[in-house]
Formats: structure tokens, C-alpha cells, sequence
């Protein structure tokens, strides 16, 4: 029997990936400013070296929370954006899309809570294989061609 009661709220992702590994965040509500500053701080914690953030043309991205946020670090966070319309050149955009196509497709959760642990627990899951995020890499890289 299959139930149907969506009714819960919005689960945003953010995720950032290295070439051995991806960081991820789910928040209970729309990505803006906040939620990128606190995904930017959770990246410093993780990786101590300097970041280099190429991300897409997001509002929050270039907002002026977002953007005093980034002077206070010092040259230590730089940022470049990826040209419009190429969400293919974003390896993080195949990161979701393994997320959606293989890891989730046949899940129907009957709550909001349930939805988030086992999107967490899939994206753990896909973290532990580095195989699979060079794939993500490899696949972005593809487009350049």
C-alpha cells in the first residue's frame, strides 16, 4: 500500500567535494544566506588548508551576508563561479544526481524525519567510496572536452 502524505518541509542540501571525498549539510528549510555561512564554517573545521569555492550563481551565494563573510576570512576562502547554465562542469551536481537515481529512488518515507536519516545514512554510505566520488569528478571533467 502506498501512502502518500508529503506534508512535511523543505530538506535543502549543500555539499562541497575534494577529490577524495565530499562534505555534506541537510538543513529543514530553503538554502540562503545562514545556511551557507554555517556550511562555509563546517568546511574550515574539516579542511584546514585554503578553499578554493567554485559554486553556481545561487542569490545566497552572492549576497552581502555571504559576501562580508568571506572578506573576514582573510584570503583564506576564495571564490569562483561557474559559468551560467552548466550545471554539468559542478561535480557536486552528480553527487545529487547518484544521490536521487540510486540511493533514493524507491524510498517513501512517512515523515520528515524519517526523509532526513536516510538521506543522510545514503550519503555517508556513497562518502565511504572514493571510487565513486573520482567518478564525480571524472563525469564533470567529461564536459570540457
Amino acid at each position: 500500500m502506498l501512502e502518500f502524505n508529503f506534508n512535511w518541509k523543505r530538506l535543502s542540501a549543500a555539499a562541497g567535494i575534494t577529490f577524495r571525498n565530499f562534505y555534506f549539510r541537510l538543513y529543514d528549510k530553503a538554502m540562503g544566506s545562514e545556511e551557507v555561512i554555517d556550511f562555509l564554517k563546517a568546511l574550515t573545521r574539516h579542511i584546514r588548508g585554503p578553499l578554493l569555492i567554485v559554486w553556481d550563481r545561487l542569490p545566497a551565494h552572492r549576497s552581502r551576508l555571504v559576501q562580508e563573510f568571506l572578506g573576514y576570512s582573510e584570503g583564506h576562502i576564495e571564490t569562483e563561479y561557474l559559468p551560467g547554465y552548466a550545471p554539468e562542469l559542478n561535480p557536486v551536481e552528480y553527487i545529487w544526481g547518484y544521490w536521487k537515481q540510486h540511493e533514493l529512488p524507491n524510498v517513501c518515507p512517512k515523515s520528515y524525519w524519517e526523509l532526513d536519516a536516510r538521506a543522510r545514512k545514503a550519503l555517508r554510505r556513497m562518502r565511504r567510496k572514493p571510487t565513486l566520488v573520482a567518478a564525480f569528478w571524472k563525469q564533470s571533467s567529461l564536459c570540457l572536452d
